[in-house]
């Protein structure tokens, strides 16, 4: 079978209530479990959006999150406030994922940073940050290619792309095929919201119909980031 495994996770970012929701529930009526990256504060009053890829969309609160846990969606890390961490001093951008993980570990049921996957805002990674975080989290997310060799023990750096600001489907059909004829691997695609919720969204029944033709491929398993990391071949 690991001769012909192709592994594909959509990581959807930033925890847009409405869209994840719906998202949910699309997952759900397929049997499958969706990947969510979300913004520690960003259900806050308060919160300021960093880019007009939020704007004033609505964001889930951690009530939500645990909710959809229990139903067995993969509720992961996607920064404290969404700052590019390639864009502040390392102490600052360390001080903000420690932040992030903190309001993680007090929020979230049953939340553990060594199993967690931190997914940086924007993909914007430095050297020195991934270097630190190997100790601090299970793995991280940046930005790379999106197919990524198939999960082994120890990995910790996974890479994704996407496209925005407009509708991605066209975007990530092209990839999908590419990786789906290629040799096995582990495809990562990182999207956001549904309809027009974000940067770079995809329709409510692209997404149903994707995820409908996917599952019965054989050879095709679509899995949240962190049980992907967990399938040793």
């Amino acid at each position: 079978m690991k001769d012909h495994m192709h592994i594909i996770t959509l990581s959807f970012d930033d925890g847009f209530l409405n869209s994840n929701l719906k998202i949910a529930e699309i997952y759900e009526k397929n049997n499958l479990s969706a990947c969510f990256n979300i913004i520690a504060t960003g259900h806050l009053n308060n919160f300021k959006s960093p880019d007009k890829g939020q704007g004033k969309i609505k964001k889930g609160d951690f009530k939500i999150w645990n909710e959809l846990q229990k139903r067995g969606h993969e509720i992961m890390p996607h920064g404290y406030n969404h700052t590019n961490k390639s864009d502040v001093p390392f102490e600052e951008a360390q001080s903000l994922i420690l932040n992030c993980l903190d309001i993680f570990n007090s929020e979230l049921d049953n939340f553990d940073p060594l199993e967690s996957i931190f997914n940086f805002p924007y993909n914007s990674s430095t050297p020195e940050l991934e270097e630190w975080l190997l100790t601090v989290v299970k793995a991280f997310r940046t930005s790379g290619d999106a197919i990524n060799p198939l999960p082994y023990k120890g990995m910790k750096k996974l890479t994704t792309t996407g496209f925005g600001p407009g509708n991605c489907e066209s975007h990530l059909n092209d990839h999908k095929e590419k990786f789906l004829n290629g040799p096995p691997g582990w495809f990562i695609y990182n999207t956001h919201g549904l309809e027009d919720e974000g940067w770079g969204p995809i329709g409510t029944d692209y997404l149903d119909e994707l995820l409908k033709r996917l599952t019965v491929i054989e050879t095709v398993k679509i899995l949240p980031a962190g049980q992907a990391l967990k399938i040793i071949l």
